[in-house]
């Protein structure tokens, strides 16, 4: 969303990444760069040079994206990185997927996506035959499998394991997707896009801000109805509908708004 803190504490994404590796990323629509500069500005930067936080930046615009760097040596001074075109896709690695399309919240708004090329499950039982316990080794299996480091070594409860060893109590299967869309008018132009952009996804978490009783006010508001909610998952083919984002005036029955969707949701025929 433009506003940054709308959906997650800014304050507390810097807190959580200054002592890590990589960049931290963040993506957002017309005007994005602007805000996260007018956030940092806020700020007197002059003790965290030794950090190596790097923030690095994308702007949606139609069919290009901007992109802005602010590093902690620099003590957060922005610069452009230049604009380049945008395919729908943010970010692709040995990992995930992640797309996105710029709705109308009578503001530019951003909705999301996240796929995973495929999906590395852990066969419990084979873990319980070598009695083996859960922990961060998983992670690392998961990491060489993806990468193809079939020399890797893993300590657990110091004992040594070659990769051959553990590749059997893994197995993969169809990466999953998981799409979020939240703040959005529900006009036709915006539907349609939505409706591609989380084609297939597994979970969609999507608003239901108003009921379709209040359609006029949800229209003054840039928000999507229950209704309409339930209607994209339904054209988008998802497996699973999980609503949040309700407007306070439902607060003291917000299971009615869920029933709307999952109603519409599982309807059949056309709308």
């Amino acid at each position: 969303h433009t506003h940054i803190d709308h959906f997650i504490g800014f304050d507390s994404i810097l807190r959580l990444h200054l002592r890590r590796e990589g960049p931290l990323r963040l993506y957002g629509p017309e005007g994005f760069i602007d805000c996260v500069q007018g956030k940092l500005g806020g700020y007197t930067w002059n003790l965290i040079s030794e950090y190596p936080l790097v923030i690095e930046v994308s702007e949606i615009h139609g069919k290009s994206v901007m992109k802005a760097i602010f590093r902690t040596e620099d003590a957060f001074m922005r610069k452009d990185l230049g604009e380049s075109l945008f395919d729908g896709i943010l970010l692709r690695d040995s990992f995930i997927t992640v797309s996105g399309v710029v709705v109308d919240h009578q503001i530019p708004s951003l909705a999301f996506s996240i796929e995973e090329d495929y999906h590395i499950n852990i066969d419990k039982s084979k873990l319980s035959e070598m009695k083996l316990s859960v922990g961060p080794w998983l992670g690392e299996l998961k990491t060489a499998i993806r990468e193809n480091r079939r020399d890797s070594i893993f300590m657990i409860n110091g004992n040594r394991f070659a990769f051959s060893e553990l590749k059997e109590i893994a197995y993969i299967t169809r990466g999953q997707k998981i799409s979020y869309v939240v703040d959005m008018l529900g006009s036709e132009d915006n539907l349609n896009r939505i409706a591609g952009l989380v084609k297939d996804s597994d979970v969609l978490y999507i608003e239901t801000y108003f009921s379709d009783e209040d359609k006029e006010r949800a229209r003054d508001r840039y928000h999507l109805t229950a209704r309409e909610a339930g209607r994209i998952a339904r054209e988008a083919g998802v497996g699973r509908l999980e609503v949040f984002h309700f407007s306070p005036r439902y607060a003291g029955a917000p299971r009615a708004l869920s029933v709307e969707a999952k109603e519409e949701f599982e309807r059949g025929g056309s709308p």
